[in-house]
């Protein structure tokens, strides 16, 4: 195989690296303050409830997610994930981000026919949350598919 070559660093070599890695250190720290230093009053809460899964999505008024969760995420498996009280446990868990947020008042979207969205939007309202707005956005087909042409003999 053969021997490995061990390199060597000077102290001054050593002390330069450190400085370096302080610094960046301190940046992304100051980045994170002014992330975190971010307070957002009024948002979005998108709430997909499907037959199999339910999908609660945080954004601001811009539309830029500050926060999402699914029921499968939590550690629900199968049909327990689209029930009432894997919605509410969804609810308190994205809660307690969008408080430190500063989210107080939200406008609620609510897509889907699932069991959870009507869970989701009392536990919303529970958990201390302006509701201003809830809006069903559920996709209703209309005349459906255009039949097959007729069979030409």
């Amino acid at each position: 195989m053969g021997q490995k070559k061990v390199i060597k660093k000077t102290e001054e070599e050593s002390i330069k690296e450190g400085e370096q890695l302080e610094t960046i250190v301190a940046k992304k720290s100051k980045i994170l303050e002014k992330q975190s230093s971010k307070k957002i009053e009024v948002g979005r809460v998108y709430i997909k409830a499907s037959y199999n899964n339910t999908i609660l999505t945080a954004t601001d008024n811009y539309g830029n997610v500050l926060s999402w969760i699914s029921a499968g995420s939590l550690g629900f498996s199968g049909p327990k994930k689209a029930t009432p009280f894997a919605s509410s446990k969804m609810v308190s868990a994205v809660s307690d981000k969008l408080k430190k947020i500063g989210l107080t008042n939200i406008e609620v979207i609510v897509k889907g026919v699932g069991h959870g969205r009507d869970a989701a939007i009392k536990s919303l309202s529970n958990q201390g949350f302006n509701i201003l707005l809830i809006r069903d956005e559920t996709p209703i087909p209309h005349n459906g598919p255009q039949p097959p042409k007729a069979r030409r003999v």
